[in-house]
């Protein structure tokens, strides 16, 4: 495969069918590499040669629909309906997204699709960018345009796999040491990494808002340029694993787990969001003459959110690992709050100015499958527009951990899971059959975590007991 001119940014271009068949063809260019979400947002794909490319473009590529049916450690699901041993695990039609088109820098810029289980015989397939593609489609509809983005914490070590194995995931090694949230001192130290990620990620077609330290050893944060609702949360997927794919090539391990150590900060996820006119050019959140700049249509969408949030906690909090971010005084939310830059509530408002007026909801780590994660909010948001909900529940104006008012999130994911489960919203929002699958798929995470004996245990019991 030929590699690309330095020059040419592929990434920033919007290429059709024709002009991407073109290019392949006159870059030499013999195979390309797809990829979609799994349920916990993990990238399964593959690389294929060009000629099962352009042949697959509208009948789409088997794969095993298994990926929808085992879990993160590709272990099979025993209560799912959807995929099993009881349907024999047929292949399924993945079919590849043109618009995703973007060529992998580290990777001698081979080209990259992103694809989904949409369309003619994927009825029953639980697949969440298709999901998110139904509710977004919905929001059109309804003559908004959702323009999102998702923030990411994350925590670098100078570790990897195997030495990780090695040492039975004991004393892991942050990449540098000490509290330096915000520094300009730590990133300098790293300046090879550190630009890497800038300058990769926006090659990638990734643009970066801002990335920076936050508090804890080897801790950064990176903001994604906003976009509408399913670019957004295409970009988040790949970050996450395209940081991981740039980490490693310089010896560096990054994990996007909502908490890796007691003592230390959890990793935010927190999805920011806003509706927009069909021309993107009147942002409807906005209403200067209201109370806290908030339009009618932000109040119930807000509302909306508010009224929706316990039913689908699972959407944002996905792994048994996400309740342990979810503590008083972690810097995540503990209640169904919202409030004016307040950072101790679930939901919070940001109305500076029309252009940046928007919504933060903060329940997410950054374990969340992002296709979700949006899915959630816009879909909340949306009921509550569509039922014209009031905004009923005062913002708090101090610390939102003291509030239980209006309620509080759940405490772990076994609860959470199974009130989604029950919950006749959830299903309104997300169907019935998507609803039963994921549920059942996180209550199966429960189910892993509970036979294991942890070292908790072990130093609490295994002497004094």
């Amino acid at each position: 495969m030929a590699n690309l001119p330095a020059a040419l940014n592929i990434n920033n271009l919007a290429m059709d069918k024709q002009q991407i068949l073109d290019y392949l063809k006159q870059n030499d260019i013999h195979h390309i590499k797809f990829a979609f979400a799994d349920m916990d947002g993990i990238l399964r794909g593959k690389v294929i040669h060009t000629q099962k490319f352009t042949a697959g473009l509208d009948q789409g590529y088997g794969f095993c629909d298994v990926v929808f049916g085992w879990d993160s450690n590709d272990q099979a699901y025993d209560n799912v309906n959807a995929t099993g041993w009881h349907t024999g695990y047929p292949d399924k039609p993945c079919r590849i997204d043109l618009s995703t088109f973007r060529t992998v820098p580290w990777q001698n810029n081979i080209p990259f699709f992103l694809g989904d289980f949409s369309g003619e015989g994927n009825d029953q397939v639980p697949c969440p960018r298709t999901l998110l593609k139904k509710i977004a489609k919905e929001c059109d509809d309804m003559g908004y345009h959702p323009e999102f983005a998702q923030e990411f914490e994350w925590f670098n070590f100078s570790e990897t796999p195997k030495t990780l194995q090695q040492k039975s995931f004991t004393n892991i090694q942050p990449f540098t040491p000490g509290m330096f949230g915000y520094s300009i001192l730590r990133p300098s130290q790293q300046s090879d990494f550190y630009f890497d990620l800038v300058n990769l990620l926006e090659q990638f077609g990734i643009p970066l808002e801002g990335l920076h330290t936050e508090t804890g050893p080897g801790v950064y944060e990176a903001a994604i340029i906003h976009d509408h609702v399913l670019a957004a949360a295409d970009k988040a997927a790949l970050l996450k694993n395209a940081i991981k794919e740039i980490a490693s090539k310089h010896g560096i391990m990054a994990s996007f787990m909502a908490k890796w150590k007691e003592d230390l900060p959890g990793c935010s996820g927190h999805v920011h969001q806003s509706l927009w006119s069909i021309d993107k050019a009147t942002n409807l959140f906005y209403n200067e003459g209201e109370e806290n700049r908030m339009s009618d249509l932000m109040k119930h969408y807000l509302a909306g959110q508010l009224y929706c949030l316990p039913h689908i906690i699972p959407m944002y909090a996905p792994t048994v690992n996400s309740y342990k971010r979810l503590v008083e005084g972690a810097w995540a939310p503990t209640t169904i709050t919202w409030g004016v830059e307040n950072r101790t509530t679930a939901l919070r408002v940001i109305n500076t100015s029309p252009e940046y007026m928007r919504l933060e909801t903060r329940i997410p780590g950054s374990d969340t499958n992002p296709y979700l994660a949006l899915s959630a909010a816009l879909a909340s948001g949306l009921y509550g527009i569509k039922n014209k909900l009031t905004l009923n529940v005062p913002p708090v104006k101090r610390n939102g951990y003291n509030d239980k008012s209006n309620g509080s999130i759940a405490p772990n994911l076994l609860e959470a899971a199974t009130t989604m489960k029950n919950s006749a919203i959830a299903r309104e929002l997300f169907g019935n059959a998507f609803t039963r699958h994921f549920t059942n798929t996180r209550i199966w995470e429960w189910r892993q975590f509970s036979k294991q004996v942890t070292d908790w245990e072990l130093k609490r019991y295994f002497e004094i007991i």
